[in-house]
């Protein structure tokens, strides 16, 4: 089960939101700039044929003798797409935590975004890149397309390298313009992070959540330890404790380049340790105060 009861409970609340303006028709909580019947007031504008007389401003009328109709910004749903780095250094996870990878973090957070754009009747789907290519759910609104949204996390797996560029194609036309994109990655492929840059130059609004292990943020081993890098194949046995300050250094200096690389494209950023509840990186997103 990716959303068990309490954790679907604590997000309560919560609300995908865009800061871009959606072009979509549609009922929604998104303000767009199509005109129509809706909450917020734009303009008034001369009475046509085939205006409903409830659109028409009475009250202006009996002070001018012309029939005005009042149109409001229409409210537009929301597209909300999460962007999987389903690469093999996603199935990385703790040592007290073994089962539960950072990819099975990557399906939880989906899982919750999908929960939270349905209850908001928003679109929502995902798309993963990795070993199998490009492949993933399109965007849909009902309680069918979130089993079938779920069912599709599920089967995910972490393998293999994000695809060349020219592998990449098929993105852009699952992620359409005006789209909310929540790319769920541990920010160590620069492909990834070139193509989260190029989704934000391109009309999609971007939130990188980057996935990190209490271990890599701890470095909590002793003694002689052989680490891996599985997708570039390489193995590397270190003293574990000699070689701790300058790995969490390292590793720190890592994180601020990528925050301020996202920021410098307009991307929000945020990191996510595997050890905490994925409603915490939820609510400093999409909590009230957020919105």
């Amino acid at each position: 089960m990716l959303l068990a009861p309490e954790l679907r409970a604590r997000l309560k609340g919560l609300r995908l939101a865009t800061r871009l303006t959606p072009t979509g028709q549609g009922i929604g909580q998104h303000a767009s700039n199509s005109r129509g019947a809706g909450l917020e007031f734009a303009q008034y504008r001369a009475y046509e044929p085939g205006d409903e007389p409830r659109s028409i401003d009475w009250k202006l009328f009996a002070r001018s003798d012309r029939y005005f109709v009042r149109d409001a910004t229409r409210d537009s749903p929301l597209n909300a797409c999460v962007l999987i780095d389903a690469s093999a250094s996603m199935a990385q996870a703790d040592r007290a935590r073994p089962a539960y990878g950072k990819l099975d973090a990557a399906r939880t957070i989906a899982a919750c975004i999908g929960d939270i754009a349905l209850q908001q009747g928003d679109r929502f789907g995902f798309t993963a890149i990795g070993g199998d290519g490009v492949t993933g759910v399109p965007a849909g609104n009902t309680l069918r397309h979130r089993d079938r949204f779920q069912l599709g996390l599920q089967a995910l797996r972490a393998q293999g390298r994000v695809p060349a560029r020219d592998g990449l194609r098929l993105l852009w036309e699952r992620i359409p313009a005006a789209s909310l994109v929540v790319l769920l990655s541990d920010g160590f492929d620069d492909d990834v992070v070139e193509v989260a840059e190029r989704l934000a130059r391109t009309q999609r609004d971007v939130i990188s959540i980057q996935l990190i292990t209490a271990d890599e943020r701890d470095f909590p081993f002793d003694g002689g330890h052989l680490f891996e890098d599985v997708e570039a194949g390489v193995e590397r046995l270190v003293d574990a404790s000699g070689v701790r300050s300058d790995f969490l250094a390292r590793f720190a200096a890592a994180r601020q380049t990528l925050a301020r690389r996202y920021a410098a494209s307009g991307i929000r950023h945020v990191e996510h340790f595997l050890d905490q509840s994925p409603a915490q990186v939820l609510r400093t997103l999409f909590g009230p105060r957020r919105r």
